[in-house]
């Protein structure tokens, strides 16, 4: 995969279709900006589910690992927390 695109929110509205296109057929992310600051990104649609089954393998192995342990429990709304922190 090359180097994302970027396009400002205009620019996109003039061709949605061709960040769409690009997207689904050479597997290329646009970053789209508003105002200079980056927004949003259209991106494949198995790229999007490719990053989601790894966060989720992620959270299964640190749940895991700490159900394993032999210290004390952990809630479960800490470990989430943690996972969470560590993804933002």
């Amino acid at each position: 995969m090359g180097d994302m695109q970027t396009e400002s929110i205009r620019q996109v509205r003039d061709h949605s279709a061709d960040v769409v296109d690009r997207a689904d057929r050479e597997d290329e992310p646009t970053v789209i900006t508003r105002k200079g600051k980056e927004v949003v990104a259209v991106v494949p649609i198995e790229m999007l589910r490719h990053d989601k089954r790894l966060e989720e393998q992620e959270i299964l192995a640190l749940v895991e690992e700490r159900m394993s342990s032999k210290a004390p429990g952990i809630p479960m709304e800490d470990v989430m927390a943690e996972v969470l922190a560590e993804g933002g």
